[in-house]
């Protein structure tokens, strides 16, 4: 039998056994159904009793068992539900891999199928096998013959006689491809040459065998991954959360995952890769999301406000040494000094009065003894405080305003006071007491809620302070910074915190003095924390990630050439992760091989940068990128519509891409009225179908089949400086670039190869 028959047939079979087992899966989901229903009204028959201390115990006893069997029922319709949501994936594409394989010392063959998950008719017979299991990983690392692959219980030897792969569409086989690679060129090219969507897809049937190695890793503490534009970085991270989240299950939750992600937009683009893969999404959040989480009353910097503003001279020399590790250290010294001086602290007020002082609280801050820490110290002192408001309800009983609320309750406010077993008082004198010393002790619950929330402490003139101190803990001198200078620097952030606002240099060192202050143990249920496009991250920055998640073991990810916000700043970032990490438990990958663009646009891309010759690009096909100056921005704007029609006829869709928001509402303004265009202002919003308008920094990770490069002037782009944002704009094509410029081209294209592009 030929085969593609026999393969067929095969195909066939497993189809018909998933379409059993989805029958008995819907039969268990309505046995579920009713056994949840069943438990729900067995609620009805709960008698909650208070009259003995037995009967009570009778109560909760009930109650804990009817709670019990709720969540029995409750973890057995979500394995049920969980179950249906696999079979409906299996029956889309039950497998896209087979292969043969002879384990060392056996003479058996066994052909072993691997689909997105695993799918068996009995306990010992797997018709196909999720990815994620170590037998997949054949598939991914190794051609014929002798392999190796690892295991639970360590390294295992075998032989491949047969690698296959299958395109597989409405439940026939498209396509077979036979090779000796891991994964053929011809189906990663068929991958690749289809159109962008919306939504990151995922690239499990063509991870790569390096890629392969960055998703299994499971040893490093720190995993570095430094990957050309369109590498598949961010893609391969994703399928390693996938596959942790497999590895350890029963050990991992889905919760226990962070990822730091460039933006909002690009939050929303790959949030569709981890359910496609049948698991739940990680916690996804931006490092601004997570700093306003932290500083809910400061108005923060956002990513618009970061990027389109351009410090020079001391003030960007400020901003650079706020993002040094030197500094990081310079906070904590400062922070340890607090344990003999200078905390800064409000004093407690009820009622308008003052009732604990700013000196008897730092009295009471600076009594415990120099063993004590920040977060000992701070813990003490709010024990202290709590008894000295325990203490204060006694004398406030006895005010007027006590017996004033005392007259005017209404009869509900008695009735609730009471509660709900009203009881007798021997006097008028016992009862008034009684209420007197609810209503105060009520009075006095915020003060106290705020005393456990540390908001005696006064952490905005405390930063403040650790500013003024500053040139006694840092050489500001070997930054070519002056007093005078970093002194103009405070007033600016002092004038900002005074409106509310807190600038983004500024924003990472407030949270540390905080976490310090408090003796901050930080997020210790966390176990995995990626960050993507570490570039832009300055080292304070990733120091303090560590910091607040101290057991996690991290993945980073990047390409230095896409630097847009720290700039030169990011090549030094190897070193300072080394001084962060335990270089032995630490390892570094590089990505080179670039996948998103065709060869003729990476050739192109990689022509901007000066170090661009290590990229490589895959042999894929296509139209030179387009050059065109024109004379005028009305020119410009006819050229614009003529490329959307020519990709429209493509079937591809557009971004086109600005420099900064302002541009972008400049090209959106002139297009509107003459073509279906959308303009992406926020990182709040969607992407949506068709041609988009969108700022380069909101563009950052994401993929289009064309990209039009908006006015690239000498005017808009004319600093070195800049060259990693052009490069970044550029490496966005998939299928077609297109740039154009009004007058004059920008230096930083104008020295790219012409024989790389076509002239408009």
């Amino acid at each position: 039998m030929e085969p593609y028959e026999a393969e067929q047939q095969r195909l066939d079979t497993v189809l018909e056994k998933i379409q059993d087992a989805k029958v008995q899966n819907d039969l268990d989901r309505k046995n579920a159904e009713q056994k949840q229903a069943d438990v729900e009204n067995g609620w009805n028959d709960v008698r909650f009793k208070s009259s003995t201390y037995g009967s009570l115990f009778e109560t909760a006893m009930s109650v804990r068992q009817q709670q019990q069997m709720l969540q029995e029922r409750e973890l057995a319709m979500n394995s049920v539900e969980h179950q249906a949501v696999v079979l409906d994936r299996l029956q889309a594409r039950p497998y896209f891999a087979r292969i043969d394989v002879q384990e060392a010392g056996s003479e058996t063959v066994e052909p072993i199928y691997i689909g997105l998950a695993s799918f068996s008719d009995s306990p010992d017979n797997f018709l196909v096998y999720d990815w994620r299991a170590p037998i997949s990983s054949i598939y991914y690392d190794a051609g014929l013959g002798n392999v190796t692959y690892e295991t639970p219980d360590g390294k295992q030897e075998a032989n491949v006689h047969l690698k296959r792969q299958f395109q597989i569409e409405d439940g026939t086989i498209v396509t077979i491809f036979d090779t000796d690679e891991a994964v053929g060129d011809q189906m990663l090219l068929n991958a690749l040459s289809g159109e962008s969507t919306t939504k990151m897809k995922s690239i499990v049937t063509t991870i790569q065998k390096e890629q392969n190695k960055i998703i299994r890793n499971t040893a490093a503490e720190l995993l570095f991954v430094q990957g050309a534009a369109g590498s598949g970085k961010t893609s391969a991270v994703l399928q390693r959360v996938a596959y942790l989240l497999y590895r350890y299950r029963g050990h991992l939750t889905s919760g226990q995952v962070v990822m730091f992600s460039p933006n909002q937009l690009f939050n929303d683009y790959i949030d569709q890769v981890l359910p496609e893969l049948g698991e739940q999404n990680m916690v996804q959040m931006t490092y601004y999301q997570y700093a306003s989480r932290r500083l809910p009353k400061l108005q923060l910097e956002t990513l618009q406000e970061r990027f389109e503003a351009q410090p020079a001279g001391a003030q960007k020399r400020i901003i650079d040494l706020k993002g040094t590790s030197v500094y990081f250290d310079a906070m904590q010294r400062y922070a340890d000094s607090l344990n003999k001086a200078d905390i800064k602290v409000r004093p407690i007020k009820f009622r308008g009065q003052e009732i604990i002082s700013k000196e008897k609280i730092v009295d009471i801050y600076y009594s415990f003894n120099e063993n004590y820490k920040l977060g000992n110290r701070l813990q003490g002192t709010k024990e202290r405080l709590m008894k000295m408001l325990q203490g204060r309800i006694g004398n406030e009983m006895q005010a007027d305003w006590v017996e004033a609320e005392i007259q005017n309750l209404t009869k509900e406010q008695y009735d609730t006071m009471l509660g709900d077993n009203p009881r007798e008082f021997k006097s008028d004198e016992e009862e008034t007491k009684y209420l007197a010393k609810i209503i105060v002790t009520n009075a006095l619950a915020p003060i106290a809620k705020g005393v456990n929330r540390n908001r005696f402490i006064n952490i905005n003139n405390q930063f403040i302070h650790f500013l003024r101190s500053v040139p006694k803990l840092v050489n500001l001198a070997a930054y070519d910074i002056t007093e005078a200078d970093w002194t103009k620097s405070v007033e600016y952030t002092v004038n900002k915190m005074k409106n509310g606002e807190l600038p983004m240099a500024d924003m990472t060192p407030f949270m540390l003095l905080f976490d310090l202050i408090k003796g901050s143990r930080g997020e210790r249920d966390i176990r995995f924390v990626f960050i993507d496009e570490i570039q832009d991250y300055t080292p304070f920055q990733l120091a303090f990630l560590k910091f607040s998640f101290p057991r996690a073991r991290f993945t980073m990810l990047g390409d230095l050439n896409q630097a847009i916000f720290t700039k030169e700043n990011a090549v030094s970032l190897q070193d300072e992760l080394s001084r962060l990490f335990d270089p032995e438990k630490s390892e570094y990958v590089q990505l080179t091989q670039t996948y998103r663009s065709t060869q003729q646009i990476t050739d192109y891309s990689k022509a901007i940068l000066i170090n661009g010759a290590q990229i490589d690009a895959f042999e894929r096909e296509g139209d030179k990128p387009v050059v065109k100056i024109l004379p005028s921005q009305d020119k410009m704007v006819e050229a614009t519509l003529m490329q959307l029609v020519a990709n429209d006829e493509a079937d591809e869709t557009t971004a086109i891409i600005t420099k900064t928001l302002a541009d972008a509402e400049v090209a959106y303004e002139a297009l509107r009225e003459r073509a279906d265009v959308t303009i992406i202002r926020t990182e709040n919003q969607r992407l949506v179908p068709g041609t988009i308008i969108v700022p380069a920094y909101l563009a950052k990770g994401l993929e289009f089949d064309a990209v039009i490069m908006w006015d690239a002037s000498e005017g808009v782009y004319h600093g070195d400086d800049e060259r990693q944002l052009v490069y970044t704009i550029a490496s966005r094509a998939m299928h077609q670039l297109t740039v154009l410029a009004v007058t004059s081209l920008t230096p930083l294209l104008a020295e790219v190869d012409e024989r790389l592009y076509e002239k408009g």
